[in-house]
Protein backbone atom coordinates (compact mmCIF):
# COMPACT_ATOMS: atom_id res chain seq x y z
CA UNK A 1 0.00 0.00 0.00
CA UNK A 2 3.07 2.26 0.91
CA UNK A 3 3.69 1.99 -3.13
CA UNK A 4 0.42 3.42 -4.04
CA UNK A 5 0.66 6.83 -1.94
CA UNK A 6 2.96 8.49 -3.79
CA UNK A 7 2.03 7.42 -7.12
CA UNK A 8 -1.57 8.55 -6.00
CA UNK A 9 -0.09 11.62 -4.96
CA UNK A 10 1.93 12.10 -8.08
CA UNK A 11 -1.20 11.32 -10.34
CA UNK A 12 -3.42 14.04 -8.74
CA UNK A 13 -0.40 16.70 -9.48
CA UNK A 14 -0.68 15.83 -13.03
CA UNK A 15 -4.47 15.90 -13.18
CA UNK A 16 -4.32 19.06 -10.95
CA UNK A 17 -1.53 20.53 -13.84
CA UNK A 18 -3.86 19.34 -16.74
CA UNK A 19 -6.93 20.70 -15.42
CA UNK A 20 -5.63 24.22 -14.96
CA UNK A 21 -3.87 24.00 -18.60
CA UNK A 22 -7.72 22.60 -19.50
CA UNK A 23 -9.40 25.77 -17.77
CA UNK A 24 -7.64 27.88 -19.82
CA UNK A 25 -9.08 26.12 -23.28
CA UNK A 26 -12.66 25.14 -21.99
CA UNK A 27 -13.36 28.76 -20.34
CA UNK A 28 -12.51 32.46 -20.86
CA UNK A 29 -9.65 33.26 -18.51
CA UNK A 30 -10.70 36.15 -16.06
CA UNK A 31 -7.11 38.33 -16.96
CA UNK A 32 -3.91 37.80 -18.06
CA UNK A 33 -2.72 37.12 -14.58
CA UNK A 34 -4.28 34.06 -14.95
CA UNK A 35 -2.10 33.15 -18.16
CA UNK A 36 0.82 34.68 -16.26
CA UNK A 37 0.14 32.37 -13.21
CA UNK A 38 0.24 29.31 -15.55
CA UNK A 39 3.99 30.34 -17.17
CA UNK A 40 5.26 30.79 -13.72
CA UNK A 41 4.07 27.02 -12.88
CA UNK A 42 5.09 25.67 -16.05
CA UNK A 43 8.38 27.08 -15.27
CA UNK A 44 8.60 26.20 -11.24
CA UNK A 45 7.77 22.66 -13.03
CA UNK A 46 10.78 23.14 -15.61
CA UNK A 47 8.01 22.46 -18.18
CA UNK A 48 9.68 25.20 -19.92
CA UNK A 49 12.81 26.81 -19.56
CA UNK A 50 13.46 30.39 -18.61
CA UNK A 51 13.64 31.79 -22.00
CA UNK A 52 10.55 30.38 -23.13
CA UNK A 53 9.09 31.76 -19.97
CA UNK A 54 10.32 34.99 -20.98
CA UNK A 55 9.19 35.15 -25.14
CA UNK A 56 5.68 33.63 -23.33
CA UNK A 57 5.51 36.61 -21.01
CA UNK A 58 6.92 39.14 -23.74
CA UNK A 59 4.15 38.42 -25.80
CA UNK A 60 1.92 38.88 -22.93
CA UNK A 61 3.23 42.47 -22.50
CA UNK A 62 3.11 43.77 -26.05
CA UNK A 63 -0.14 42.55 -26.11
CA UNK A 64 -0.90 45.88 -23.64
CA UNK A 65 1.53 47.79 -25.06
CA UNK A 66 0.96 51.31 -27.29
CA UNK A 67 3.04 52.61 -30.35
CA UNK A 68 4.07 55.13 -27.77
CA UNK A 69 5.38 52.87 -25.05
CA UNK A 70 8.60 50.74 -27.22
CA UNK A 71 9.03 53.71 -30.23
CA UNK A 72 12.23 55.52 -31.00
CA UNK A 73 11.68 58.82 -29.36
CA UNK A 74 11.87 61.60 -32.17
CA UNK A 75 15.21 62.78 -30.55
CA UNK A 76 17.24 59.51 -31.30
CA UNK A 77 15.64 59.24 -34.85
CA UNK A 78 18.18 59.80 -37.47
CA UNK A 79 17.07 61.36 -40.59
CA UNK A 80 17.90 62.35 -43.79
CA UNK A 81 17.30 65.30 -45.46
CA UNK A 82 15.70 65.65 -48.74
CA UNK A 83 17.79 68.65 -50.20
CA UNK A 84 20.86 67.12 -49.09
CA UNK A 85 23.04 66.21 -51.92
CA UNK A 86 24.39 62.41 -52.12
CA UNK A 87 27.80 63.48 -50.88
CA UNK A 88 26.26 64.60 -47.44
CA UNK A 89 24.06 61.42 -47.04
CA UNK A 90 26.77 58.93 -47.52
CA UNK A 91 28.77 59.63 -44.27
CA UNK A 92 25.30 59.46 -42.66
CA UNK A 93 24.66 56.12 -43.45
CA UNK A 94 28.16 55.01 -42.70
CA UNK A 95 27.95 56.64 -39.39
CA UNK A 96 24.76 54.98 -38.46
CA UNK A 97 24.11 51.85 -40.43
CA UNK A 98 20.75 51.84 -40.55
CA UNK A 99 19.24 50.07 -43.48
CA UNK A 100 15.91 52.46 -43.28
CA UNK A 101 15.86 56.22 -42.93
CA UNK A 102 13.11 58.81 -42.54
CA UNK A 103 13.28 61.06 -45.11
CA UNK A 104 12.28 64.85 -44.38
CA UNK A 105 11.87 68.17 -45.49
CA UNK A 106 13.41 71.13 -43.55
CA UNK A 107 12.42 69.22 -40.14
CA UNK A 108 11.02 66.15 -38.62
CA UNK A 109 7.43 66.95 -38.98
CA UNK A 110 7.58 66.94 -42.11
CA UNK A 111 8.17 63.39 -43.54
CA UNK A 112 8.84 62.65 -47.39
CA UNK A 113 9.27 58.88 -47.23
CA UNK A 114 11.27 56.40 -46.39
CA UNK A 115 14.55 55.39 -47.93
CA UNK A 116 16.20 52.06 -48.04
CA UNK A 117 19.81 52.14 -48.15
CA UNK A 118 19.88 49.47 -50.69
CA UNK A 119 17.83 51.20 -53.15
CA UNK A 120 20.50 53.54 -53.17
CA UNK A 121 23.14 51.72 -53.25
CA UNK A 122 22.77 50.51 -56.80
CA UNK A 123 23.02 53.42 -57.73
CA UNK A 124 25.83 55.64 -55.76
CA UNK A 125 28.17 52.82 -56.36
CA UNK A 126 27.66 52.42 -60.50
CA UNK A 127 29.30 55.68 -61.72
CA UNK A 128 28.03 55.05 -65.24
CA UNK A 129 24.51 55.89 -63.78
CA UNK A 130 24.40 59.77 -63.52
CA UNK A 131 20.90 60.66 -64.74
CA UNK A 132 18.86 59.93 -60.99
CA UNK A 133 18.28 61.41 -57.91
CA UNK A 134 18.84 59.97 -54.98
CA UNK A 135 15.12 61.82 -53.70
CA UNK A 136 13.51 59.66 -56.12
CA UNK A 137 13.90 56.61 -54.40
CA UNK A 138 12.11 57.47 -51.39
CA UNK A 139 9.01 55.02 -50.93
CA UNK A 140 5.43 56.06 -48.78
CA UNK A 141 6.10 56.24 -45.32
CA UNK A 142 3.59 54.36 -43.04
CA UNK A 143 1.95 56.89 -40.48
CA UNK A 144 0.43 55.52 -37.19
CA UNK A 145 -0.87 57.26 -34.60
CA UNK A 146 0.92 57.14 -30.74
CA UNK A 147 -2.62 54.95 -29.34
CA UNK A 148 -1.89 52.02 -31.65
CA UNK A 149 -1.43 49.01 -30.30
CA UNK A 150 1.50 46.89 -31.03
CA UNK A 151 0.70 43.68 -31.70
CA UNK A 152 -2.08 45.05 -34.38
CA UNK A 153 1.09 46.81 -36.13
CA UNK A 154 3.13 43.62 -35.83
CA UNK A 155 0.09 41.81 -37.84
CA UNK A 156 0.25 44.64 -40.45
CA UNK A 157 4.18 44.79 -40.82
CA UNK A 158 3.98 41.14 -41.34
CA UNK A 159 0.83 41.30 -44.06
CA UNK A 160 1.95 44.17 -45.78
CA UNK A 161 5.62 43.86 -45.72
CA UNK A 162 7.19 46.82 -44.30
CA UNK A 163 9.82 47.64 -41.58
CA UNK A 164 9.14 51.09 -39.92
CA UNK A 165 6.14 53.10 -39.15
CA UNK A 166 6.20 56.54 -38.12
CA UNK A 167 4.35 57.81 -34.91
CA UNK A 168 2.51 60.64 -34.66
CA UNK A 169 0.67 62.46 -31.95
CA UNK A 170 -2.82 63.69 -31.61
CA UNK A 171 -1.66 66.98 -33.13
CA UNK A 172 0.23 65.39 -36.52
CA UNK A 173 3.34 65.69 -34.87
CA UNK A 174 5.96 63.30 -35.29
CA UNK A 175 6.76 61.51 -32.04
CA UNK A 176 9.10 58.95 -32.99
CA UNK A 177 9.24 56.02 -35.10
CA UNK A 178 8.84 52.10 -34.35
CA UNK A 179 10.14 49.14 -36.32
CA UNK A 180 9.71 45.71 -36.70
CA UNK A 181 12.96 45.07 -34.79
CA UNK A 182 11.71 47.07 -31.71
CA UNK A 183 8.41 44.93 -31.68
CA UNK A 184 10.35 41.64 -31.79
CA UNK A 185 13.08 42.61 -29.18
CA UNK A 186 9.94 43.12 -26.53
CA UNK A 187 9.21 39.23 -27.39
CA UNK A 188 12.45 37.58 -27.36
CA UNK A 189 15.26 40.58 -26.28
CA UNK A 190 17.66 42.24 -27.70
CA UNK A 191 18.55 41.45 -31.49
CA UNK A 192 22.08 41.99 -32.19
CA UNK A 193 24.13 43.11 -34.83
CA UNK A 194 28.07 42.97 -36.08
CA UNK A 195 27.95 46.66 -35.53
CA UNK A 196 26.42 46.52 -32.09
CA UNK A 197 29.50 45.50 -30.54
CA UNK A 198 31.25 49.20 -31.60
CA UNK A 199 28.50 51.11 -30.64
CA UNK A 200 27.43 48.89 -27.59
CA UNK A 201 29.94 51.67 -24.72
CA UNK A 202 29.32 55.06 -27.31
CA UNK A 203 28.45 58.28 -25.88
CA UNK A 204 26.46 60.19 -28.67
CA UNK A 205 26.01 63.90 -28.14
CA UNK A 206 22.78 64.89 -29.45
CA UNK A 207 22.49 68.22 -28.31
CA UNK A 208 23.83 71.02 -26.06
CA UNK A 209 23.41 69.26 -22.97
CA UNK A 210 22.04 66.04 -24.37
CA UNK A 211 23.26 62.40 -24.47
CA UNK A 212 22.59 59.09 -25.86
CA UNK A 213 24.17 56.58 -23.67
CA UNK A 214 24.56 52.95 -23.79
CA UNK A 215 23.09 51.36 -20.61
CA UNK A 216 26.08 48.94 -20.67
CA UNK A 217 28.66 51.75 -20.96
CA UNK A 218 31.68 51.02 -18.13
CA UNK A 219 31.11 52.94 -14.97
CA UNK A 220 34.85 54.43 -15.42
CA UNK A 221 34.24 55.52 -18.98
CA UNK A 222 30.69 57.25 -17.95
CA UNK A 223 32.40 58.91 -14.64
CA UNK A 224 35.31 60.07 -17.20
CA UNK A 225 33.50 61.79 -19.60
CA UNK A 226 31.22 63.67 -17.65
CA UNK A 227 33.08 64.24 -14.46
CA UNK A 228 30.93 62.06 -11.98
CA UNK A 229 31.93 60.07 -9.14
CA UNK A 230 29.65 57.35 -9.14
CA UNK A 231 31.03 54.34 -6.92
CA UNK A 232 32.43 51.80 -9.15
CA UNK A 233 32.30 48.82 -6.23
CA UNK A 234 28.23 49.57 -6.48
CA UNK A 235 27.83 48.92 -10.43
CA UNK A 236 30.05 48.07 -13.54
CA UNK A 237 27.73 50.22 -15.87
CA UNK A 238 26.09 53.53 -15.68
CA UNK A 239 22.65 50.99 -16.23
CA UNK A 240 23.45 49.57 -13.28
CA UNK A 241 23.47 52.61 -11.03
CA UNK A 242 20.70 53.96 -12.71
CA UNK A 243 18.92 50.77 -12.21
CA UNK A 244 19.54 50.85 -8.26
CA UNK A 245 18.68 54.71 -8.31
CA UNK A 246 15.34 53.73 -9.42
CA UNK A 247 14.89 50.38 -7.11
CA UNK A 248 12.90 48.69 -9.74
CA UNK A 249 13.00 47.79 -13.37
CA UNK A 250 12.37 51.46 -15.02
CA UNK A 251 9.70 51.18 -17.97
CA UNK A 252 10.26 53.42 -21.14
CA UNK A 253 9.98 56.54 -20.68
CA UNK A 254 10.68 56.93 -16.64
CA UNK A 255 13.12 59.46 -15.74
CA UNK A 256 15.34 60.38 -12.19
CA UNK A 257 18.07 62.94 -11.50
CA UNK A 258 20.91 61.70 -9.81
CA UNK A 259 23.43 64.75 -8.82
CA UNK A 260 23.67 67.34 -12.07
CA UNK A 261 22.16 64.96 -14.54
CA UNK A 262 18.59 63.17 -15.37
CA UNK A 263 18.66 60.15 -17.16
CA UNK A 264 15.75 58.69 -18.77
CA UNK A 265 14.93 55.74 -19.96
CA UNK A 266 14.78 55.69 -23.83
CA UNK A 267 15.36 51.77 -24.53
CA UNK A 268 14.53 49.01 -22.31
CA UNK A 269 12.79 45.46 -22.21
CA UNK A 270 10.90 43.89 -18.95
CA UNK A 271 14.41 42.29 -18.30
CA UNK A 272 17.00 45.31 -18.26
CA UNK A 273 17.82 48.68 -19.41
CA UNK A 274 19.50 48.93 -23.11
CA UNK A 275 19.59 52.99 -23.74
CA UNK A 276 19.69 56.33 -21.78
CA UNK A 277 19.28 59.57 -22.65
CA UNK A 278 21.24 61.90 -19.97
CA UNK A 279 20.92 65.63 -19.77
CA UNK A 280 23.15 67.96 -18.32
CA UNK A 281 21.69 70.70 -15.97
CA UNK A 282 22.03 74.01 -17.25
CA UNK A 283 24.20 75.24 -14.67
CA UNK A 284 26.72 72.27 -15.08
CA UNK A 285 27.12 73.43 -18.75
CA UNK A 286 27.67 76.84 -17.40
CA UNK A 287 30.24 75.97 -14.95
CA UNK A 288 31.93 73.04 -16.98
CA UNK A 289 31.87 75.55 -20.15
Amino acid sequence: MSDDNPHSSRGSASRSWLERIGSIFSAEPQDISDLEDIISEAAVRELIDTDTKNMLQGVLDVSNMRARDIMIPRSQMATLDIEQPLAEVLPILLENNHSRYPVVNEDKDHIEGILIVKDLLQYALDPSNTDWQWRDLVRPAVIIPESKKVDALLREFRQKRYHMAIVVDEYGGVSGLLTIEDILEQIVGEIEDEHDDEEEHDIKKMASRVFQVSALTPLDEFNETFGTQFDEEEADTIGGIVLHAFGHMPAKGEAITLGDLTFKVSKANSRRLMQLQVIRSRQSETEGS
